[in-house]
């Protein structure tokens, strides 16, 4: 028996909108061959469209919770060409949400992130309201001592669906599948930083199995609060002023680790 698809569409969805989603999607997809975490399929995309494979509801228990952390790990080994990259292949604009990100091709991840996935989204907060002039102040300084370098690694540019919070992962009767990325070149420990703020069911079951897979840097733990200043940003842009006390909060926390 054939199953509908989902079709979404956005009225007034800026230019390329779906299109960077499908092609984010493509982009991840090509890490299954490798073991890497299933990817909800695109039917089909047109301006101000798309239509996606449905997927059966299941539920998560802690294999299948594992199972996804390894795939995870797959995923982000498959790599990109730069911190901020596009999904190859595809030379339009990045969204997460409606908002733009900026595309980048740097080798260094400090400077990439502060400069193109925190700072971009200040001053809409303030402008909002939902960030004050002194929490801004504070993400800044943090964004400085990133963009020095401070968190900097020798991890290579993972490949990162980007939007990563508990409502993109769907479990299914066969495991969790990944739907609505905003994927690009990025540091494996935002997936899973973001992964948390959100909450996530059998989290440290993820978390263990994706650390087994591929071991995380010692201290990932006390640098989750560098990697959520990047969502915490988006959401402060439109979601309210909790989630600028939130991304304020964050970046004295990233300040105190050094």
């Amino acid at each position: 028996m054939s199953v509908d698809p989902v079709v979404k569409t956005k009225p007034g969805a800026p230019a390329w909108f779906f299109e960077a989603e499908a092609a984010g999607l493509a982009w991840l997809a090509e890490a299954e061959a490798s073991g890497g975490a299933r990817v909800c399929r695109v039917l089909d995309v047109a301006p101000g469209r798309i239509s996606l494979e449905r997927i059966a509801p299941g539920r998560p228990d802690a294999a299948s919770a594992a199972a996804f952390g390894r795939a995870l790990a797959a995923t982000h080994d498959a790599g990109a060409s730069a911190f901020g990259a596009s999904p190859e292949g595809w030379d339009g604009p990045l969204f997460i949400g409606r908002l733009l990100q900026p595309v980048a091709h740097e080798q260094t991840w400090g400077a990439f992130y502060a400069r193109d996935r925190v700072l971009p989204f200040l001053a809409p907060a303030v402008a909002a309201g939902n960030l004050s002039e002194r929490g801004a102040e504070s993400v800044r300084d943090a964004c400085a001592l990133i963009a020095d370098g401070a968190f900097d690694d020798d991890d290579p540019p993972a490949r990162l669906h980007g939007d990563l919070w508990n409502g993109n992962v769907l479990w299914s009767p066969d495991g969790a599948v990944l739907i609505d990325p905003a994927a690009h070149g990025g540091h494996r420990e935002t997936d899973l930083a973001m992964l948390a703020l959100f909450g996530c069911p059998f989290l440290e079951e993820i978390l263990r199995s994706y650390d087994a897979a591929h071991p995380l840097r010692p201290g990932w733990r006390d640098r989750v609060p560098v990697h959520q200043l990047h969502p915490l940003a988006v959401h402060a842009v439109g979601h309210g002023p909790s989630y600028g006390e939130a991304l304020a909060d964050a970046a004295r926390r990233t300040l105190a680790l050094t």
